[in-house]
């Protein structure tokens, strides 16, 4: 996925998963409350798991070079 809109799109999707695992993590931490999850540890896993996932494409979305492009 070297194209510009492979590296937008892992961007994209890295930011969403970083978002939700911080909001999961919150709530299964009781510091976001009015849900379900509120105050369950179950939560903050999955949160935790999520965010580091959507932190590795974040990066790897911003590491990736277009084969035309030189390297630096």
């Amino acid at each position: 996925m070297t194209s510009r809109s492979g590296r937008i799109t892992l961007i994209t999707v890295g930011v969403i998963a970083l978002t939700l695992g911080g909001v999961w993590a919150g709530q299964g931490l009781n510091l976001i409350p009015g849900s379900f999850m509120t105050g369950n540890r179950m939560w903050l896993s999955i949160g935790l798991i999520l965010a580091i996932v959507g932190i590795i494409l974040i990066v790897l979305g911003l590491r990736r070079r277009g084969r035309g492009r030189p390297s630096q």
